[in-house]
């Protein structure tokens, strides 16, 4: 037992992010992050060009674009959901609270398995219903359900590896989520030229290559956990809920997950308005989203190490670092956005031309990103800040934040503006117009709300350490 004991202690010391400068603190877990996403991306961006060179552009409209938008919505949902694990766990960990540690392991564990579950049945069911309300064209319907269907019939091992990736981070461990990446994505690549190329299984080869890489990297994870002797060590016999770890799981992560499914929501009815203007700009949008990935990269890895960083400062009561953490965190990601966006409009047109030929699409695409890519930079606060909050255990007043000034005038916009003057121009200026509006509701939230207070007290920290 005292072995046990200094085993923890010496685990905990190991990945402390409670000291240290933080610059370098942040950057040890931005990389890996990044990279790791990077990675878990080229999924479906090694499907897309695949299918887009050797299929045609209706599988590569089917395989990123509305069935993209399907699953954004039911699995970002969970993930949202789950995400409450990651920062439980980090606050815990950061408290060095073991027991509490090991509980949510199992809890977290518990969860992926009964969601996967769910989400597969309601998928495989609703899967035609899903892309007939989103307007699917019908060129492209049969391959978009095919794929749907069989991406669904994976779900258990895809969310096994989100949630299992997301506690090794919370402890600090975000290089060998990258390392089972990599593998995975390396056996895609194989699998799709397998599938696809070689058997000539078009869309369903895709699908079936994504889903096999998925499962590769969920054994990868969990036999991490199960091998790891600390206190997140995970034991297949004692995966079942806990209550009260269930409890403040759900508290801060039912506010993300209604988070991500509103996004994703609006995103579907910004499809619905793409899908509405044929399957040219159906294939360039997709062909766009790919790159546009890129952003969406680099701001959530500085989002979850913010999130990983005020996790275990705030457990441990380290409360101006975690003010500064984020100073120093908004100050680098929009520096680095503003080079990606430079560099993506410089390379725009060559990286399309992976996708497709089709100088039409290219067009289409390249008037995407030169009216968007400007613009990522005005969407680091919303992450950023979104992302500390959260760490801290202030999930539900960022998120109704982000339904109103994000979600619900995207939403009025499309519905109510775009039907005066239906351009594909007026579709996309909504994102541009909801980042800027949002952004600036969280500056004013950050610094005059007293949030931290809020949390201190919410959290039972404001007493004695001894009571803790």
């Amino acid at each position: 037992m005292a072995w046990s004991l200094k085993k923890k202690k010496a685990d905990y010391l190991e990945n402390s992010i409670t000291e240290g400068v933080i610059w370098k603190t942040l950057l040890s877990f931005f990389f890996p992050i990044l990279l790791g996403t990077f990675f878990q991306q080229m999924y479906n961006t090694v499907d897309a060009i695949i299918v887009g060179k050797f299929v045609g552009k209706e599988a590569l409209a089917a395989v990123g674009g509305t069935t993209g938008s399907i699953i954004n919505l039911i699995v970002g949902f969970f993930t949202g959901l789950a995400s409450g694990a990651t920062v439980i766990l980090s606050q815990y960990y950061g408290g060095r609270k073991y027991k509490e540690v090991g509980q949510t392991v199992h809890t977290a564990f518990a969860m992926a398995i009964a969601g996967g579950l769910l989400i597969m049945a309601f998928g495989l069911v609703m899967a035609p219903a899903m892309l007939r309300m989103l307007d699917t064209p019908e060129d492209i319907m049969a391959y978009s359900l095919r794929y749907l269907r069989i991406y669904f019939a994976g779900m258990v091992p895809s969310l096994i590896y989100n949630i299992g990736s997301g506690l090794l981070r919370a402890v600090g461990d975000s290089r060998r989520p990258l390392f089972f990446l990599i593998i995975a994505c390396m056996t895609n690549v194989v699998l799709d030229v397998v599938f696809v190329v070689g058997l000539e299984m078009h869309v369903a080869g895709a699908a079936l290559a994504t889903i096999l890489s998925q499962l590769v990297s969920a054994v990868l994870v969990s036999v991490t956990l199960m091998r790891s002797g600390t206190a997140y060590r995970l034991e297949l016999k004692k995966i079942r809920f806990h209550a009260e770890q269930l409890k403040r799981i759900v508290t801060i992560g039912l506010p993300a997950g209604l988070q991500s499914m509103a996004y994703s929501v609006s995103n579907a009815i910004v499809q619905t308005s793409i899908n509405g203007f044929g399957t040219d700009v159906v294939a360039a949008y997709t062909a766009y989203g790919k790159l546009d990935a890129f952003n969406w990269m680099l701001q959530g890895a500085f989002g979850v190490s913010i999130t990983t960083f005020a996790g275990q400062n705030f457990g441990a009561r380290q409360y101006e670092r975690v003010k500064k953490g984020v100073r120093v965190c908004l100050a680098m990601s929009a520096a680095a956005t503003l080079v990606l966006s430079g560099f993506l409009l410089l390379t725009g047109e060559t990286l399309y031309r992976l996708f497709t030929d089709d100088p039409v699409v290219v067009e289409l695409g390249m008037k995407m990103l030169k009216l968007l890519a400007p613009v990522f930079v005005l969407y680091v606060c919303i992450e950023i800040f979104s992302g500390a909050l959260r760490g801290a255990g202030d999930s539900v007043r960022p998120t109704i934040i982000t339904l109103s000034g994000v979600c619900a005038l995207r939403m009025l916009w499309l519905l109510v503006i775009v039907p005066m003057n239906r351009t594909l121009d007026m579709v996309l200026y909504c994102y541009p117009l909801t980042w800027t509006v949002t952004s600036l509701l969280f500056v004013l939230y950050y610094y005059r709300s007293g949030w931290m207070k809020r949390c201190i007290h919410k959290a039972g920290l404001d007493r004695p350490l001894e009571e803790n």
